[in-house]
């Protein structure tokens, strides 16, 4: 056996695709005898015991079996495991010593994206769980005029949100995003309509900012602040004609037909600028990761998929490749002082390093400490009645750290993960993304 494929080898941790049209994908029989081997071996290892609450869940039902082993646990409990699992991917990348190209070729993460396909197939999907992953569809209905402020006072009124958790199960004290108007997208296209010509000529690069759900319908202060910075560093910037969801939380909810359906909307566009070499920026990490590794390893054999994986680019990332060449506008005007600054896990397992952390350091006066602890909210897992909780005590070891380091300033890269770090901090300190950051080391007005 060659020592890459041996526990500690020497091999960087390689992904295949996911194989959704494979001939027993759907099998439930050798679903379960998969769920088996996997959690035999998880069980055996228990590394992963501190990062979600799939593992916990996992060596609870192993430890109170009849057997204490897997072949104790009764395999209609097996989904316990698989619901806990918000596919952060931090197992895969940062822990396990046994994803391939280790012989045991354990991909957790992945198998548990399987059994939450064959869960939905099999229609066991709560309505709430649909309707929470629809962005798209609850985003441009929650901006409406009208709608979009009867939406945001029920998120802030407690009857409204006590009727919410009877109804659909949503915690009445999870924190709910307020809806904005006008969104990013518009406002950004009103910015490029008013620009001047030496405005709009830039020769710095050039960038299609996929504005995703969350900065466009819900903090467009975020994606306004990535304008800013690019606009700043000499970089022109567009927009797509049409933007849809990235379909991460209806591949998170394991709805394929949902995936499929926005891909194919999504990449022809993105397709023809990445070959007309326009670099893709998105500031929330999952969207970034969608289309750099989650759609690649679903449709492996679609040549314009692989294209806009490689034109796609973590902000900071990009600014890092400028910085690297030279381009980087370095004259910043105020320093951050002290910065707490939390990595997010979809930005994390990008494999792309600390870049956010070296961007921030470039400001003078600035020290940034980093925490790599998940955050726990995922975006949907955080809000729900039966998983608030957990939600909850997975961030604990992040917010005790931003007591300990009492920062000026804390932030992740994560929009929703900063909410809820800011929700279970509880102060009057709160979360402000890095992009805000650098906007206030240039001196950018926003």
């Amino acid at each position: 056996m060659s020592d890459e494929k041996r526990e500690g080898g020497l091999g960087a941790p390689t992904r295949y695709p996911l194989g959704q049209h494979g001939e027993k994908f759907y099998d439930k029989q050798d679903l379960h005898k998969e769920l088996e081997r996997v959690y035999d071996i998880c069980h055996g290892c228990r590394r992963c015991v501190s990062l979600c609450n799939s593992f916990p869940t996992l060596f609870d039902l192993v430890d109170e079996s009849d057997t204490m082993e897997v072949d104790g646990v009764a395999v209609a409990d097996y989904q316990k495991v698989v619901d806990q699992c918000y596919l952060c991917d931090l197992c895969y990348l940062t822990k396990c010593p046994y994803v391939p190209p280790h012989e045991w070729n354990l991909d957790f993460p992945h198998l548990m994206l399987r059994a939450k396909i064959v869960n939905f197939e099999d229609g066991n999907t709560k309505f709430r769980d649909r309707l929470i992953t629809s962005t798209d569809m609850i985003g441009k209905a929650a901006t409406l005029p009208v709608i979009n402020t009867i939406v945001n006072a029920v998120t802030n009124n407690k009857t409204a949100r006590g009727a919410l958790e009877k109804t659909l199960e949503i915690h009445q004290d999870a924190w709910l995003p307020a809806y904005s108007r006008p969104t990013l997208r518009t406002s950004l296209a009103n910015a490029f309509e008013s620009a001047t010509p030496d405005e709009a000529a830039r020769d710095n690069g050039k960038v299609v900012l996929f504005t995703t759900c969350y900065c466009n319908f819900n903090e467009p202060a975020i994606g306004d602040s990535l304008y800013k910075v690019l606009r700043h560093n000499n970089v022109s910037v567009s927009l797509m004609a049409r933007e849809h969801c990235c379909g991460m939380p209806k591949l998170e909810l394991g709805d394929l037909k949902a995936v499929e359906m926005l891909m194919q909307r999504n990449i022809p566009e993105l397709y023809q600028k990445a070959m007309e070499g326009w670099s893709i920026l998105a500031a929330v990490p999952s969207c970034v990761l969608m289309f750099k590794q989650e759609l690649p390893l679903l449709y492996p054999d679609d040549e314009r998929v692989q294209v806009v994986a490689r034109a796609f680019h973590d902000p900071f990332e990009y600014l890092h490749k400028l910085h690297k060449a030279g381009k980087l506008n370095t004259q910043f005007k105020n320093s951050l002082g002290n910065v707490s600054y939390h990595v997010a896990c979809h930005q994390r397992v990008q494999s792309i390093g600390p870049r956010t952390r070296q961007i921030l350091e470039l400001v003078p006066g600035t020290t940034v400490k980093t925490i790599e602890r998940c955050s726990g909210h995922d975006g949907t897992y955080a809000v729900k009645k039966e998983s608030r909780a957990f939600a909850n005590k997975i961030v604990a070891p992040v917010v005790k750290q931003i007591k300990q380091q009492a920062p000026d300033h804390f932030g992740s890269d994560c929009p929703v993960a900063g909410r809820h770090i800011e929700t279970n901090l509880a102060t009057d300190q709160v979360h402000e993304h890095p992009l805000q950051l650098l906007c206030k080391a240039y001196g950018i007005e926003e």
